[in-house]
């Protein structure tokens, strides 16, 4: 399952779930379009039932934006009980992955 998340609520979850990634994206952007279903495929997984996923609409909430380092879209970012561990514009399902894995290390 993903969680959309905004400003309100973004702090909280990431701070109150050890293993999260966010998903960054506009509703303009071809890529984050594109890039959806591998992000839902990741969170749907039974293997990845430790990592909660997030979604954030980038231009609708500046903080968790900034918080994030986002400066292109889609961005990918990785928090470990509450501290982002990496962050990076990309639509890689590969990366994605490494992501998952790099929050079990």
């Amino acid at each position: 399952m993903v969680i959309l998340s905004t400003d309100a609520d973004f702090q909280n979850l990431i701070q109150s779930n050890p293993k999260v990634v966010v998903k960054f994206f506009a509703d303009w952007c071809g890529s984050c379009k594109l890039f959806a279903p591998k992000f839902k495929r990741h969170s749907n997984d039974e293997a990845n039932n430790d990592v909660v996923f997030i979604e954030v609409n980038a231009e609708e909430n500046e903080n968790a934006r900034k918080l994030a380092g986002v400066d292109n879209l889609p961005y990918l970012a990785s928090f470990k009980n509450g501290v982002l561990l990496e962050g990076t514009a990309t639509s890689k399902e590969e990366y994605l992955q490494k992501m998952i894995d790099d929050l079990r290390a």
